[in-house]
């Protein structure tokens, strides 16, 4: 299936999903099968019980997914393969750079945390990405919709310092301005936060915070796409590629 890791793909990420070692009984499926199984899942956004039957049965699928999940190993996959990346591209295995910001997304009848986002007009849940310059991600974090950004931002700009302690600049918009990027300045010395002003921002007089660095001298009409941001927006149309995604963080 079109979703199915090939070969290359496999041989990079496998020694996260076959610790068996030499002792303890035999795996009753093939570990490449059962992570194919659940990347088709999070693409098409199928049902558990309704796997193909080519892969194995459900209910293994979703113990092992539940398992790995526990132990945070999609979690190393997804970092091993930025710093891969990120290393093809001629960058540093590290990002110096980062970018944050927040999706809302509907929630589903499974439960779990909802909320309504009155700027946005979704009841549901958030997604908080910080990302790097390539908008591949650094750290999330899942909260109702009804939490502002700002209130959200500690946790989750935490967790992309743990993840890459280089980081030297966080670029946000006008939500996390003011006394947000002053808390995360503060916790974090070496992280300095930049404010990206919406193009279309109608301002009058001259802004002195020195946050806003990429202020747009002047108002433009239709779509601009936003210094430094595009990437994280782009992260959020990638995550739409995955339908499991669109219903549910």
């Amino acid at each position: 299936m079109e979703t199915d890791l090939i070969e290359a793909e496999w041989a990079l990420v496998s020694d996260l999903f076959d610790q068996r070692g030499k002792r303890g009984r035999p795996a009753d499926h093939n570990r490449k099968l059962m992570v194919d199984a659940c990347c088709y899942v999070v693409r098409t956004g199928c049902a558990w019980r309704l796997l193909p039957r080519n892969f194995p049965p459900w209910l293994a699928v979703y113990r092992f997914y539940k398992h790995c999940a526990e132990a945070n190993r999609f979690e190393a996959m997804h970092d091993r393969l930025r710093k891969q990346w990120r290393e093809r591209v001629g960058k540093a295995p590290e990002p110096t750079a980062a970018i944050i910001d927040a999706q809302s997304t509907r929630s589903t009848a499974q439960g779990g945390m909802v909320g309504f986002d009155t700027g946005k007009r979704v009841k549901g849940r958030k997604r908080h990405l910080v990302v790097d310059a390539l908008g591949l991600l650094i750290a999330i974090t899942l909260t109702a919709a009804s939490i502002q950004d700002r209130d959200a931002s500690p946790e989750v700009v935490g967790r992309a310092v743990v993840k890459a302690p280089g980081l030297a600049k966080l670029y946000a918009d006008a939500a996390y301005a003011g006394r947000c990027a002053q808390a995360v300045e503060s916790a974090h010395p070496n992280l300095k936060a930049e404010i990206v002003c919406h193009p279309a921002k109608r301002s009058t007089g001259t802004p002195h915070d020195s946050q806003f660095s990429l202020w747009p001298t002047q108002p433009s009409p239709g779509f601009v796409v936003q210094a430094k941001r595009w990437a994280v927006e782009r992260r959020h149309a990638w995550n739409e590629c995955a339908r499991r995604l669109i219903a549910q963080p």
